[in-house]
């Protein structure tokens, strides 16, 4: 063990000589502590927020959407031949969609929601790992099945087996005693969850034929669901179909879909630079604080250092090495409280956030390793870079000042 370090350590631990010194020591080791704790779940919780959002996005809603201006795409089986050649092997599926608003009417509520038709054979997968209760069963032609989300499920009280009314406007006119609505019975055949609010109160989902019958489109279509095999390429993607396809159709990527969600994620990280700046101070002021009393209280065991052969090099060391050594306890604290709390609200759900402000039912946790050594790096290099102005002061007392100093 080096001199520096060994004197460095004394000092923090020395107990004979001033008990307010080691408190002080304490509460800047503790308000690091808190600082670090405190940004780096900030920075995961943001993370998990973008993260989560983009997943469930991603995962649940189709990567491109192409619809149709005039409302219904007829011949659809042309057009997506034509869509297949030009995404090539960047897609993975393309399922043509029937999709209209309808007023879905159980025996005691009414509700509002999106109903989405698509082919039986081309059943979405990522719909069928959410059923949480019944089946993924959107029936053969004319069955009249229906997949509601949970929430939906829970307004209307509906559970699998249940029968279900839906209206739908004819040919997009208001109602009237000549134009009367298109009125069918369905049966809940599954219930899903996909964690986001706006899927599971709004979507529901039939077969196609069961749709095009509901809202009289006959054999059209009001667009396609795209999904691809990586994101990556999805505004290159989108700009190649919006070239290529003609009027009335008209693609769209799901970050445009979205893009009130995504701005969203986007607002909730522009404090980050404030909430680090602040933590930033607090650390600062911790660790030269604690340092300049330290110097203080230990004039004169400096004095007696520099008597005895330390030089100024040595003694600036030792006060280096004990502002690393207060900031390196607080880190380790810090990480240890953030991971601490983290991992009780994700398996007690302390916190509950309201889905309809924040899209999602949990708080999210991005627990990436990359965020706790960014926030342990720029802690470290504040506590070196906060010892310095302490450590040169410590290192320019004179032994004969020192040692008259009381």
């Amino acid at each position: 063990m080096s001199f520096s370090l060994f004197i460095s350590r004394r000092f923090l631990n020395s107990r004979k000589e001033s008990g307010f010194l080691n408190i002080i020591s304490k509460i800047a080791i503790v308000g690091i502590a808190i600082g670090v704790a405190t940004l780096i779940i900030a920075l995961s919780v943001l993370s998990g927020f973008e993260k989560t959002i983009q997943e469930k996005i991603t995962d649940f809603d189709s990567h491109i959407k192409i619809t149709s201006f005039s409302g219904t795409v007829n011949n659809y089986n042309q057009i997506t031949a034509k869509i297949e050649n030009l995404l090539g092997e960047h897609k993975r599926n393309i399922i043509p969609f029937a999709s209209k608003l309808a007023i879905v009417s159980s025996k005691k509520r009414q509700e509002g929601i999106s109903v989405i038709g698509i082919p039986v054979e081309g059943q979405i997968e990522r719909l069928k790992k959410n059923i949480i209760s019944g089946d993924f069963d959107l029936g053969n032609k004319n069955s009249n099945h229906i997949i509601i989300g949970k929430v939906l499920a829970n307004k209307l009280m509906l559970k699998v087996g249940d029968k279900v009314t839906l209206f739908a406007l004819k040919d997009d006119q208001t109602p009237s005693p000549q134009n009367l609505p298109n009125i069918d019975k369905f049966t809940v055949t599954g219930i899903f969850e996909s964690g986001m609010a706006e899927y599971d109160d709004l979507y529901a989902y039939t077969n196609l034929t069961d749709a095009q019958n509901l809202f009289s489109i006959g054999q059209s279509i009001n667009g396609y669901d795209i999904q691809l095999t990586s994101i990556e390429k999805i505004d290159s993607l989108t700009s190649l179909l919006r070239k290529n396809l003609s009027y009335p159709l008209f693609a769209r990527s799901l970050f445009e879909s979205h893009r009130n969600i995504f701005t969203w994620i986007e607002l909730q990280q522009k404090p980050i630079p404030i909430i680090l700046g602040l933590i930033i101070i607090v650390a600062v002021f911790n660790i030269i604080g604690t340092l300049l009393i330290l110097v203080l209280e230990k004039t004169n065991a400096i004095g007696t250092l520099k008597s005895l052969g330390a030089d100024r090099k040595q003694i600036l060391k030792i006060f280096l090495i004990q502002g690393i050594l207060i900031g390196l306890i607080g880190i380790i604290l810090g990480n240890l409280l953030a991971i601490i709390l983290m991992q009780i609200q994700i398996q007690f759900d302390v916190i509950t956030v309201p889905s309809s402000v924040y899209f999602v039912t949990k708080v999210p946790f991005d627990l990436s390793p990359i965020t706790f050594l960014f926030v342990s790096s720029i802690a470290l290099l504040l506590s070196l870079g906060a010892s310095i102005i302490p450590s040169f002061i410590a290192a320019k007392v004179t032994p004969i000042k020192s040692l008259r100093f009381d």
